[in-house]
């Protein structure tokens, strides 16, 4: 039995791209309707067949449906639930796939009617790519998808949008909003701000070039420029809202990277030694946890 018949999609970005392209490949008796703002975008969904409906507004696109899923930059997820409230069914569910859950919760919560339940979604998965060409239906195949429902959740809601993830192929947790927000403070939001960081820093040298930046970027810089590519939207919006937890992480990294300067300042080997040895040990576990590949270098193909 199918977790939900007819589900809705709001945005049509590489996230929701990727869930309605999923959707059909492993539920394909399932209605599904999408809206993305962008008339464009809508244009590219219908020519992709990515959906059996695609509606010029996100109200005409929730109605009937018995999931709606928001796949839109956080900070814009209370203006559009606002815009289709009146038009959701009694017992529907509303979830989304947003990084920051404890917004979320707050922003949709106030505005939701009464009748529809709210659980809180992030699949963590994705690439630097955007739009709805960048899907794929395999996107949340074995990677973590992690629900942050609220204290008064329905748990037979909670339980369908946990059914309907497994489907997809994720690995389903829960957690509190708020352990959530500080988890992925450490994981994703932090890493994204050092990569936006270093790749703007690098591009400020007035003592590199920008050719030589490109034609020497083989090394770890390369692969922070895949994070720095990003939808810069998403993290705007990502930063601003999860600002507590990710300034307390910023301030511990910040200790830790004068730590590391008053290292290299005083030639202390033994320091530098230890604490790139346990950092290697960090990436094993990630890679025998299924989260990566231990392919060289990432995988990447190499000319003979």
């Amino acid at each position: 039995m199918l977790p939900f018949e007819r589900v809705a999609i709001i945005g049509m970005g590489l996230i929701g791209s990727s869930l309605a392209r999923a959707v059909r490949a492993l539920m394909p008796t399932v209605r599904l309707t999408v809206h993305d703002a962008d008339a464009d975008v809508r244009a590219r969904v219908l020519a992709l067949d990515l959906a059996d409906d695609v509606t010029d507004t996100a109200a005409a696109a929730v109605v009937d449906a018995d999931l709606v899923v928001l796949c839109v930059p956080v900070r814009a997820m209370r203006a559009i639930a606002e815009s289709f409230a009146a038009d959701l069914s009694p017992g529907a569910v509303v979830s989304d796939v947003g990084s920051v859950k404890g917004q979320v919760l707050t922003d949709l919560g106030a505005v939701l009617p009464k009748g529809v339940a709210l659980v809180p979604a992030h699949p963590v998965a994705g690439t630097e790519k955007s739009g709805p060409d960048a899907g794929f239906a395999t996107l949340f195949a074995n990677r973590w998808c992690i629900l942050t429902p609220g204290p008064d959740a329905d748990p037979a809601a909670v339980a369908r949008v946990d059914a309907f993830w497994t489907r997809l192929g994720a690995n389903v947790e829960t957690m509190t909003p708020a352990h959530h927000d500080m988890v992925l403070a450490v994981t994703s939001h932090l890493p994204h701000l050092i990569a936006y960081s270093i790749v703007g820093t690098a591009s400020d040298l007035e003592g590199v070039t920008s050719s030589e930046v490109i034609k020497y970027s083989a090394g770890g810089f390369r692969d922070f420029t895949r994070i720095a590519a990003s939808d810069p939207v998403m993290w705007r919006d990502v930063f601003l809202t999860n600002k507590d937890a990710v300034l307390d992480v910023l301030q511990r990294f910040s200790e830790d990277l004068t730590a590391l300067q008053r290292a290299i300042r005083w030639g202390d080997g033994e320091f530098l030694e230890a604490l790139f040895t346990r950092t290697r040990a960090v990436r094993r576990t990630i890679i025998d946890a299924g989260q990566d590949t231990d392919a060289d270098d990432f995988g990447r193909p190499h000319g003979s």
